[in-house]
């Protein structure tokens, strides 16, 4: 189980993400844009600059929906690899089965 301040932390940065989603992709899409003067991209590029850090979709860490754990996460079930295969032996995942040769 990890730590219920990270976990916490983590949420608070998918909810940070959330809110600046939209003025970040605006600003990005700008920064980006070749076609536009060189002065308003870093204009883009300074106001991105002052969105909050945790802002960044890139911060979020994905994490096991149900100890927490930020490893061996597999995105199909949302759960990391131990997990996984507790809930699988045990048949509470749909359509996973146990391989044995």
């Amino acid at each position: 189980m990890a730590k219920l301040s990270s976990i916490n932390k983590n949420e608070r940065r998918k909810k940070l993400v959330k809110k600046y989603a939209a003025k970040y992709a605006k600003l990005k899409a700008q920064a980006e844009d070749e076609s536009l003067d060189e002065t308003e991209r870093l204009i883009a590029r300074l106001k991105m600059a002052e969105i909050p850090r945790n802002a960044n979709p890139t911060r979020v860490r994905n994490r096991c929906a149900t100890t927490g754990r930020p490893r061996g996460y597999y995105r199909k079930f949302g759960i990391n690899r131990i997990e996984l295969r507790d809930l699988g032996n045990k048949g509470l995942i749909p359509g996973l089965t146990k391989s044995s040769w």
